[in-house]
């Protein structure tokens, strides 16, 4: 039985309503998703996001008809393909997408599925009897017999991620109860304000864009310094080297301002400044170790009470 068009004009209110409240998006595919997990996701998510679902050709239309009015929202539409929902917030988007990615159960392997990581067998005892030690033999399992059971002597990768898990695989997995997959609501795309984005841009540190900001600012002002060209970057610098320019034509000629008098008196009796910086230094040094010798003599008389005052 279809959609009936009550049903339709009910969900396009919704999804209106839900773009008007929230400023985020989370563009979500829930291959594998069971319906239990997807109740355990709306009930983790409960004060924080609401999810919603609907059939491709729907979201589409309705999609369609708010890029009339927000044009913004038409980022949204490459990604409506496949198994999808949204997520709509307000909140916190790394804790959001955490709690998204947390309801995940393992499954079994099926056979024809494409494994999504490595799939290994790992070494021990299997409890089968040894009846069964050509079926391990045949997917180049070594084993040998132990106390009247098959053990496995190594750890030995059946699949490799990406391949197709064939009927033997599976079987063998299942044999040994091996539930190699997860499957959970995984992230497809994030809107926020306007703006689309892989999810990998929420794993960013701050310091990493602290950091990246900051190479950006000394790129342009190095293009600015270079064009000869002043912006907010470049200003600073621009500043420090006309004063270095100012510095040096002062002590090239006789023009002489409060900056400039000292570095004239220095460099026309560099004698009298080597033996003050000269001076300085043993005072420094003698300054050291009475420090020293100061913090030694209070430890000595703090451990000379032994803890204890004069009438104990």
């Amino acid at each position: 039985m279809g959609v009936t068009r009550a049903s339709k004009e009910s969900w396009f209110v919704k999804l209106n309503d839900l773009l008007d409240t929230y400023p985020s998006i989370f563009v979500v595919n829930i291959d594998n998703v069971t319906s239990q997990q997807m109740h355990q996701i709306r009930q983790a998510l409960r004060g924080e996001a609401t999810v919603l679902m609907g059939k491709n050709t729907m979201v589409r239309r309705a999609l369609r008809q708010v890029i009339q009015e927000r044009p913004e929202y038409e980022r949204l539409l490459p990604f409506v393909r496949g198994n999808v929902g949204f997520v709509f917030t307000s909140g916190d988007l790394k804790e959001v997408r955490t709690k998204i990615l947390d309801n995940r159960v393992a499954a079994p392997a099926r056979a024809g599925a494409y494994a999504p990581v490595d799939i290994f067998v790992p070494a021990g005892n299997t409890g089968m009897e040894p009846g069964k030690t050509s079926f391990f033999q045949a997917l180049g399992v070594p084993t040998k017999i132990a106390r009247g059971t098959i053990e496995i002597v190594s750890d030995v990768k059946v699949v490799e991620a990406g391949n197709r898990v064939g009927q033997s695989e599976a079987t063998l997995l299942n044999l040994l109860n091996i539930s190699p997959f997860t499957y959970g609501m995984t992230v497809v795309q994030i809107y926020d304000n306007g703006n689309t984005f892989g999810s990998d841009v929420l794993d960013v540190s701050e310091d990493e864009l602290v950091g990246r900001f900051a190479l950006g600012i000394k790129q342009v002002a190095s293009i600015s310094l270079a064009l000869n060209y002043p912006t907010i970057a470049s200003v600073m610098h621009s500043l420090v080297n006309s004063y270095k320019n100012v510095l040096a034509l002062s002590l090239a000629t006789d023009y002489e301002f409060e900056g400039s008098a000292k570095l004239k008196e220095m460099l026309a009796n560099p004698e009298a400044f080597a033996a003050v910086a000269a001076a300085a230094a043993p005072v420094a040094a003698d300054a050291a170790p009475a420090a020293e010798e100061a913090k030694e003599e209070e430890k000595e008389e703090s451990d000379d009470d032994m803890g204890f005052g004069l009438f104990d």
